[in-house]
């Protein structure tokens, strides 16, 4: 099946429910007093979710999923209670009437299949970023998400954080003005330049590879190229570095600036290969002006290693060294400093830094404890569910943002050539691009 097809499909099962005036977590008449979760992917990140999202002492855990045994055992030892799956379809349809929310922590291929079952339940969803692997499976969570009400939030838990509410506030309250770009990094390499893996090696017993693959295309196994981590390095089943960091570091700009899609964006990196992301890229986008923007606005982003590319907009007062990763915004009356993470921005003026006047902001003091700081994006999500709060990184937001970061990915595979984007038709002025913004379904 396309995945143009696919969102037909959606929208199809979505326009035949009658919506509740309040926004749904399970079901249309009543808003649930606690929460029962699924959670689909349940290592690494996986695990991370699980833990942040039971933390709320509203959360009853009712249901977990993973095609990785051993992920699966360690999750069951903490939840004992939970029934266990290895195939979200099964579990989805088994517990339709039993749990509330589904939580989808999974490499990013399946995102989108996971989260539109689930959806088109009534299902309320916590996606982990970026939120889809293509840019038609974004603009259908969108669609059916706004449709049906639902509570969803993708999972940008450092959105939450003082540091990043803190810069939101400063860019529009006008700190330094209407800004003209932003230029953003990180030293991390999910790409992969060398040569397509020949053969297969043994699956190993706690993995289920045909799960594992799910919609994506039939291809043999082999040993450290997928499971467990290194899928975001490949273009069947990852979105590279722009898809991992670049959600995160790109984010807060992307709000403070209340940025739409791009209208060009240009990609210079490696020639492509057809299976990994190049491992060194910059992405310049140009988009529409806002009310916080100069009339012509450019992100760039920088990854791979010795990112980012030295320019005048990056130098720090008293030759301090950039973080690792993080992001400047240049704006009309000075330049604004925004390190990842956990790190207070920086207003730099006629080359010095300046003080803040953080008080005014009623943001309280600054926190530096990750612990306590990362629980309150799922908690928000919970209280959204229970009909106490609001989520700030809905789909009706983190869509798109994901198309905005999964354009610069497409661009990738057209080096140093500017592809148009044409938001009202969802379609590249170059006819050749507009093949990446979905691919076929395999049934699995």
């Amino acid at each position: 099946m396309k995945r143009r097809d696919f969102v037909k499909k959606s929208a199809i099962l979505s326009s035949v429910v009658i919506l509740p005036s309040i926004q749904m977590c399970a079901k249309a008449n009543a808003t649930p007093t606690r929460l029962r979760t699924a959670h689909v992917g349940v290592g690494n990140m996986g695990m991370e979710d699980l833990k942040n999202m039971s933390s709320h002492p509203k959360v009853d855990v009712k249901a977990l999923c993973d095609v990785d045994s051993n992920y699966l055992k360690a999750a069951q030892e903490l939840f004992p209670e939970a029934k266990i799956y290895k195939d979200y379809r099964v579990m989805l349809k088994e517990l339709k009437n039993d749990i509330d929310a589904v939580v989808i922590s999974t490499p990013d291929h399946t995102h989108a299949p996971a989260s539109m079952m689930a959806m088109e339940m009534n299902k309320a969803v916590y996606c982990q970023k970026p939120l889809t692997h293509h840019v038609t499976e974004a603009r259908a969570m969108r669609k059916i998400a706004d449709e049906k009400n639902l509570v969803t939030q993708m999972g940008i838990q450092v959105h939450s954080f003082y540091d990043y509410k803190l810069a939101t506030l400063l860019i529009q309250d006008g700190i330094i003005g209407k800004v003209s770009a932003v230029r953003a990094w990180s030293p991390k390499n999910w790409g992969y330049d060398g040569p397509v893996p020949e053969g297969s090696d043994p699956i190993p017993e706690n993995l289920d590879w045909n799960l594992w693959l799910g919609t994506s295309a039939e291809r043999p196994y082999k040993e450290g190229f997928y499971h467990t981590m290194n899928w975001r390095k490949l273009m069947d089943y990852g979105c590279g570095t722009l898809g991992d960091m670049g959600v995160h570091i790109f984010d807060t700009p992307y709000n403070a600036l209340e940025l739409g899609v791009p209208k060009t964006i240009t990609t210079n990196c490696r020639e492509p290969n057809g299976f990994g992301f190049p491992e060194k890229n910059t992405v310049t986008y140009e988009f529409p002006g806002t009310k916080h923007t100069t009339e012509n606005f450019k992100w760039i982003w920088y990854d791979g290693e010795g990112a980012p590319e030295e320019h005048e907009d990056l130098i720090l007062p008293n030759n301090e060294k950039l973080h690792s990763q993080g992001a400047m915004f240049i704006g009309e009356k000075g330049r604004l400093y925004l390190p990842h993470f956990q790190l207070l921005p920086k207003l730099i003026v006629d080359g010095e830094f300046q003080e803040i006047a953080v008080e005014k902001y009623g943001l309280g003091e600054p926190v530096r404890d990750y612990a306590a700081e990362s629980p309150k994006h799922y908690h928000q999500f919970v209280d959204a569910c229970l009909g106490k709060d609001e989520c700030t990184a809905p789909f009706s937001y983190s869509a798109k943002l994901t198309e905005t970061i999964l354009l610069g990915v497409i661009a990738g595979r057209f080096p140093n050539q500017t592809l148009h984007w044409n938001n009202e038709t969802a379609r590249f002025e170059e006819e050749e691009a507009n093949a990446f913004l979905d691919a076929p379904y395999r049934g699995f």
